[in-house]
């Protein structure tokens, strides 16, 4: 479902008090336009903060976990989504005027399949391993939303895996296997059963739920509470 907008850290000059750490894990799905605009206006957010105290880690949410492996024809998945083509039009329409006010493109011509997406969440978990987890994210949005590539694809996967410094080699080795596959499922459960229905969704600090893709300023104005001891 998509939303409807649904170390120590110094400052920076060094010479300010510290301020510790604060978690802040994200929920999403690489084929989610939302979570793409997200995270952009969130990194916008840390670019004019950049003594923030975010550390930040990624966590699997499937928008279709039924979705076939192979994945499917994307104009019939969103004409059967959203009840045919002018369904499908209408329902993008806010994606497209919010994705132009992020400063993002969106290449929705290219875009010929919609995948099922547990072989990329799994990437995402590997590159956390080797702590890449930023760039492989990264890399999945624009393969996906930019350059039109199937990125439920094996080779796919592998050559972005190459781009962001881990061996090709052994995640296509990993990617025919079955290893994670549970638990990235039990993680995804897991978030459906706390109540998490629709990503993004951050949670600041273990506690504190924020939906959906929020503007630079909201983040820019968390991180001073955070900062200023105001929100804890």
């Amino acid at each position: 479902m998509m939303s409807d907008q649904t170390d120590t850290v110094e400052t920076a000059d060094g010479t300010g008090p510290s301020v510790p750490p604060v978690r802040l894990d994200i929920l999403s799905d690489p084929i989610c336009p939302w979570c793409f605009i997200g995270k952009t206006m969130l990194d916008q957010a840390l670019a004019q903060v950049p003594d923030h105290p975010f550390t930040i880690e990624w966590h699997p949410f499937q928008l279709n976990p039924d979705m076939p492996a192979g994945g499917m024809d994307r104009r019939d998945y969103l004409e059967a989504k959203f009840g045919g083509q002018q369904g499908a039009v209408k329902a993008y329409l806010p994606v497209v005027e919010k994705a132009a006010e992020a400063g993002l493109t969106i290449d929705f011509e290219a875009m010929e399949r919609t995948p099922n997406t547990l072989d990329a969440h799994r990437l995402i978990h590997w590159a956390g391993i080797e702590g890449h987890q930023q760039e492989a994210v990264d890399a999945l949005f624009r393969a996906y939303f930019q350059e039109g590539r199937d990125i439920g694809d094996h080779e796919v996967l592998g050559d972005i895996a190459d781009t962001i410094g881990l061996d090709a080699a052994v995640v296509r080795r990993l990617l025919d296997s079955d290893a994670d596959k549970d638990d990235i499922r039990a993680r995804d459960a897991h978030s459906r059963k706390m109540g998490v229905t629709s990503v993004p969704t951050f949670i600041v600090a273990g506690k504190h739920a924020v939906p959906g893709a929020q503007p630079a300023e909201l983040w820019v104005k968390v991180i001073e509470e955070l900062k200023s001891g105001a929100l804890a």
